[in-house]
């Protein structure tokens, strides 16, 4: 009987784990990118389903966010506490409003720049939200915290959710991080075999040899997704990471003044969305659409403005 080399050994270890970590979390991994896969079109699906939120005709001159702003406030009795301003001028802008007392986030209304005209509101769920609800559940939680019963008295749906994807996650990499073991085969000089398929074997020989050269293809990115994973998951994990790479911050720990961002170039004082919009196209000079929260005018706080145009997202603060 011939007996097997170290290499042998150590190669069968690792296909076991590569196998058990596979089929363990197989199910639930391609469920996740699958989900994550179709929510990375979130903007261009909703867009797509209710264009009547979204276009509108470019019909003389756009109103000031200002002027929407004052609108909004007095048609429906409540402060707009966020903004979303989009350049294009065949798009609808987004205001979100809250009443004095309201809990929550608020209603974000879509508003014909040239009339003022509400289009909808987030108060109404559409086939395309609520499907895009249900994949963004699925990615984070598994669907779980859609469950009203608690399944669990240690924690919530949702962390349980969590904590699922998580170790899923880790297994998926572990799978990974086996699988490039087991590619290299037996004799050095037979590497090129892992690189190509045999498309003129039988049908088990052509899986196994697209499973082994579409692995070392994606390999990069298939650790990038395994590694970045349960950063949403574990806190440890995400804490580790970013002490690795020494980018932690201690959440509690007070921010000194010198690693503060420098606000963007703007004249202390009071403020309407329409100076802060301008003052942001000057700092980010970018075509897209302009996020921020709208605060009351004063002297003493600053607003945090984002662009999320094609290619980048710009960020910076309006002192």
């Amino acid at each position: 009987m011939k007996k097997s080399t170290l290499w042998q050994s150590v190669r069968h270890i690792f296909n076991e784990i590569h196998l058990y970590a596979g089929l363990i979390s197989g199910i639930i991994v391609i469920a996740v990118c699958l989900s994550g896969t179709i929510y990375v079109y979130n903007t261009e699906i909703r867009e797509s389903a209710n264009p009547e939120l979204y276009s509108v005709e470019e019909t003389g001159t756009r109103k000031s966010a200002e002027e929407l702003k004052l609108k909004l406030e007095s048609e429906l009795e409540s402060k707009v506490v966020g903004v979303n301003w989009n350049t294009d001028p065949e798009s609808s802008v987004q205001f979100t409003l809250k009443k004095e007392e309201e809990k929550g986030r608020g209603t974000t209304y879509y508003v014909n720049p040239y009339t003022g005209e509400i289009l909808g509101d987030s108060g109404v769920k559409t086939a395309a939200s609520e499907f895009m609800g249900y994949m963004f559940s699925l990615h984070r939680w598994l669907l779980l915290d859609r469950v009203e019963e608690p399944m669990m008295e240690s924690m919530s749906n949702r962390d349980l959710g969590r904590f699922i994807n998580g170790v899923a996650t880790l297994l998926f990499t572990l799978g990974v991080l086996t699988g490039i073991v087991i590619w290299f085969p037996k004799k050095v000089k037979n590497w090129r075999q892992g690189l190509k398929v045999k498309w003129n074997a039988n049908w088990k020989r052509v899986n196994h040899d697209l499973h082994n050269t579409l692995a070392f293809y994606s390999l990069i990115f298939l650790l990038i997704m395994g590694a970045t994973g349960p950063f949403w998951s574990f806190q440890w994990y995400r804490e580790g990471w970013q002490k690795t790479w020494d980018t932690y911050r201690d959440p509690n720990a007070k921010v000194e003044e010198s690693a503060k961002p420098e606000p963007l170039a703007f004249t202390p004082g009071e403020f309407t969305l329409d100076e802060v919009l301008e003052a942001t196209d000057e700092a980010l000079p970018y075509e897209g659409y302009t996020g921020f929260p709208c605060l009351e005018k004063t002297t003493n706080q600053s607003v945090s403005v984002s662009i999320e145009a094609d290619f980048l997202l710009g960020q910076g603060q309006i002192s």
